[in-house]
């Protein structure tokens, strides 16, 4: 007999990769972002399937690059934003297994069916997709005093954030902000511009508390952190806790980014991916992971499942009126990533 739901098991690194003998009918290692990832969700495909599902999570991008990089094969699914499965896809990371073939792909909308970094989908699945934008406390602002849709509020404090400003620790982001700001492209290959980008970061340092993007909510609802570059979902959840919290769509530009499923390369549980990510992309789970995330999922109808305040969220519905400052960033030349990663390198010094 099978034993009980497993829920989500958080699992260390080690164990993870001490998993990588022989594949198991009843097992799924899921490596995902920090608090993206629905519990329900999980018990909801273990009951349904039988599968014994343990997760690992990870804070940026660049931490699964390493893993993948080291040959670390003791996870089954991942979920890479866009850019980096393009880059995964070129150092032939990846499992291949069309989606497109998978019973539930049928209500992925477009454009996620058919995006630029794996427009056949050959290599990945959508999961969810959302904004890099800026989550500030509304009450420590003088009354009448209304923050700028910029990110002159992170980059050049006004006086009620000086001090109290945090960004993500994820570089791809940072950089992206710091170009947007300085109305240069994120993929520049100027080293002039990455020079200007380095001035910028080092000028806001005495500023900023902390680098991090593990509890970008909780910061804030706590009143540790007063404004914080973040994503849209965790912005979400804050003002789901305090609806004193506020969120800004940068006019300079606002990244737009996906996050999608893939099966890594010597993955030990191929076909239990492959029906993981087929549930996923089922209405009910699809809602069931935004109404915990706070982000929105590519998959059509699933409006009879989601929570009702996703509706009223300033950080999840994007005004019309601010669409075109929505920017997705794709994958930059090896040429603009040396540049970029020296000056990441500095920064995090």
């Amino acid at each position: 007999m099978r034993k009980a739901p497993l829920a989500t098991a958080i699992a260390a690194a080690t164990g993870l990769a001490a998993a990588t003998g022989a594949a198991q009918a009843d097992e799924l290692f899921i490596y995902n972002w920090t608090n993206y990832t629905s519990p329900e969700v999980i018990d909801k495909f273990e009951e349904e399937y039988g599968i014994d599902v343990t997760l690992d999570v990870y804070t940026s991008n660049e931490d699964l690059m390493a893993r993948l990089h080291a040959g670390d094969t003791g996870f089954d699914i991942a979920m890479p934003s866009d850019s980096y499965v393009a880059r995964m896809i070129e150092e032939d990371m990846l499992h291949s297994f069309d989606a497109t073939q998978l019973e539930n792909f049928g209500n992925v909308m477009a454009p996620h069916d058919a995006p630029f970094f794996d427009e056949e989908r050959m290599y990945s699945a959508p999961y969810m997709w959302g904004t890099t934008g800026i989550g500030y406390r509304t009450d420590v602002l003088p009354e009448g005093e209304e923050p700028e849709h910029s990110w002159a509020e992170v980059f050049e404090p006004r006086e009620a954030f000086q001090g109290e400003v945090a960004m993500l620790n994820e570089m791809s982001d940072v950089m992206a902000a710091a170009a947007f700001y300085l109305g240069y492209e994120p993929c520049t290959e100027d080293p002039a511009e990455w020079q200007d980008i380095q001035d910028l970061l080092e000028d806001q340092q005495p500023h900023v508390k902390q680098y991090n993007a593990t509890g970008t909510d909780e910061s804030l609802v706590s009143g540790e952190i007063l404004i914080h570059q973040m994503w849209n979902g965790a912005a979400h959840r804050a003002w789901r806790e305090d609806k004193a919290i506020g969120y800004l769509y940068p006019e300079e530009g606002t990244v737009f980014w996906s996050d999608n499923m893939v099966i890594p390369r010597g993955a030990n549980n191929v076909e239990n991916a492959k029906k993981f990510i087929n549930f996923m992309m089922d209405q009910e789970s699809a809602a069931m992971t935004s109404n915990f995330t706070g982000y929105a999922s590519a998959i059509r109808d699933t409006e009879p499942y989601l929570d009702a305040e996703l509706a009223e969220s300033p950080a999840v519905n994007v005004p019309e009126a601010f669409a075109d400052r929505l920017t997705a960033v794709e994958a930059c030349s090896e040429r603009s990533d040396e540049l970029r990663d020296r000056v990441w390198t500095r920064i995090m010094q």
